[in-house]
């Protein structure tokens, strides 16, 4: 499976922004999916993953309420919907897929990266 994230760039706090990642591979309904965040200096951190039926999503509590995270899996698409950012979401921002049905909070949990996409969040 391949990912590529994109859609990352300088907004100011308070704004949106929409990432999204493309599989190819790989049968993308097969696939639970998350995104991650990275920060400088910082280890990778959960940011939310959505089930291979799109029905249950779970987001870390430091952006639940502000981001939301779909998918459309006929374009093989993992959508972040990101509002109400602030300075503490500027990091590089990762998808990752499994084929397990669980749906991780670790990193480990998943086989397959994307390469990332820096959001930042700055006036």
């Amino acid at each position: 499976v391949q990912l590529q994230a994109s859609g990352g760039g300088l907004v100011s706090p308070g704004g949106s922004l929409r990432l999204s990642c493309a599989a190819t591979g790989r049968t993308f309904s097969d696939l639970t999916a998350g995104w991650f965040r990275q920060a400088p200096g910082k280890e990778r951190e959960f940011v939310g993953v959505i089930s291979k039926n799109g029905v249950t999503t779970v987001y870390a509590d430091s952006v639940k309420g502000r981001f939301t995270i779909s998918r459309d899996d006929a374009k093989n698409l993992l959508i972040l919907q990101m509002n109400s950012l602030k300075p503490t979401d500027t990091a590089k921002y990762f998808c990752a897929a499994t084929h397990r049905n669980s749906a991780s909070r670790t990193t480990s949990g998943y086989e397959w990266w994307g390469k990332g996409t820096l959001v930042t969040v700055s006036s």
